[in-house]
């Protein structure tokens, strides 16, 4: 589950940024997120890949070092869309767990 918060932790950081014209990468550090660099590096990898961000590009050496270089780092309307379904389904839970301990 704390990849998941994780991620949903950087998305939510891109989002907030839509009010300003830079991003402030150091909003996901992996300090800030409370994760390994190589973890953080990998989350965002998936991100990519899956089409929730842009602006990221990742080059792995013949070595097998991964390299990455953020530019202008951008959330996509498939992260918007995942923000969303989560933040609903996290109120359901939130809802649906309140109910069971009324219920004896």
């Amino acid at each position: 589950m704390g990849d998941f918060n994780t991620i949903y932790k950087i998305l939510a950081a891109l989002k907030a940024s839509m009010d300003y014209d830079e991003f402030d990468c150091r909003l996901i550090s992996a300090e800030r997120l409370n994760v390994s660099e190589p973890r953080r590096r990998e989350l965002l990898r998936m991100l990519s890949q899956a089409g929730y961000i842009t602006g990221i590009a990742f080059d792995e050496s013949a070595a097998g070092d991964v390299m990455m270089s953020i530019g202008r780092l951008r959330l996509t309307l498939k992260g918007l869309e995942y923000l969303e379904e989560n933040s609903l389904m996290k109120r359901a839970y939130r809802a649906a767990k309140g109910i069971k301990e009324l219920i004896p």
